[in-house]
């Protein structure tokens, strides 16, 4: 049996290991606080079942984790991607499948610079799941499934025989794509986050508080909409220029089903698994503002919505939305920082 090392212990590094160890996978889970985790986790499943699975090891030592693992997947924020690779480089053996669970935050970009080409590496273009934390190092909420899941995978001879290993692991059938630029580069987070930030913030300064925490899919507008239809756009853009199979990613109106900026806006507003998430804000005495520490702010500008801004100027095209929110985005945290 395969033995998979997860990387990380937020959410969906909760919710994968517990679906895999309930399938018999045998689950390692490198984390920072493995004092805090049980030797079994629980995973509830939208269907209502709960899912219960006996992890292998649990530990914050990198060789421990890593050394006997065929497959090794981060789930971390764009932040500690960096630090991580780099932890785990010494003890990765060759032929392992070296993996991020979103490949947006930049894995390719560093995991192709530290590892040799003996470790084949892959990623997910978008997350297997929706998930949310229950209890930490217990329990998890799985929220929702994707129908299929798309991966690019590198330094590797045979991918389809990979392929079918992913397929396996996570029951839903799974595509290649043509090569690490087409999951590292998507229209999800790292241009959902930011379209939304600007119509909620843009003319926010730290003299303003607001009365309440917004959330943040309901309460989705039509200025959000258009933010990210125009994001679409100009990164459709910087497609045309790059080595992918054209049509390999869905465009953003035909993606949510809508045939408009409003009826876009209708249908965000309308996902159930989105029900309930709130706005990144934090409270103080005088109201709330929001959180410049929040992934939603550090991961989606400083290592998502980044790399298709630098891209873009590397290949001299004209971004004047991506300019607008990204820059808007780098300001706003470095100023208040």
């Amino acid at each position: 049996m395969i033995t998979v090392c997860i990387c990380g212990g937020g959410s969906l590094g909760h919710v994968i290991a517990g679906y895999l160890a309930a399938k018999g996978v045998n689950v390692n889970v490198l984390t920072r606080r493995p004092a805090e985790w049980s030797s079994e986790l629980a995973v509830a499943t939208p269907e209502g079942a709960c899912l219960k699975g006996s992890l292998g090891l649990v530990t914050d030592n990198a060789r421990a984790a890593v050394e006997n693992a065929g497959i090794v997947l981060l789930c971390l924020p764009g932040y500690a991607i960096k630090g991580t690779l780099e932890e785990i480089s010494p003890f990765v053996k060759e032929g392992t499948f070296v993996g991020s669970v979103f490949s947006s935050t930049g894995f390719f970009f560093e995991a192709l610079r530290i590892f040799s080409s003996n470790i084949p590496l892959w990623g997910f273009q978008r997350v297997p799941f929706i998930a949310r934390l229950s209890e930490y190092g217990k329990s998890a909420n799985l929220l929702g499934y994707k129908s299929g899941h798309n991966i690019a995978v590198e330094n590797c001879s045979d991918k389809e025989a990979f392929r079918k290993v992913i397929e396996e692991l996570f029951d839903r059938p799974v595509k290649l794509l043509k090569n690490y630029y087409e999951a590292s580069i998507t229209n999800s987070n790292p241009i959902l986050h930011p379209a939304r930030l600007y119509s909620l913030f843009s003319n926010w300064n730290k003299n303003v508080y607001y009365g309440r925490r917004f959330l943040f899919y309901e309460e989705w507008d039509d200025a959000a909409s258009e933010n990210l239809v125009a994001l679409d756009k100009e990164l459709f853009m910087l497609l045309d220029k790059l080595p992918v199979t054209p049509g390999y990613l869905t465009p953003i109106l035909e993606y949510y089903e809508s045939s408009s900026v409003s009826a876009l806006t209708r249908k965000i507003t309308s996902i159930e698994s989105f029900k309930g998430i709130l706005s990144p804000m934090v409270q103080s005495s005088n109201g709330w503002q929001p959180d410049l520490s929040s992934r939603y702010f550090q991961e989606d500008f400083n290592y998502g919505l980044r790399f298709i801004h630098d891209i873009a100027h590397s290949l001299g095209i004209d971004v004047p939305n991506i300019d607008r929110i990204y820059e808007w985005g780098i300001r706003l945290m470095k100023e208040n920082g």
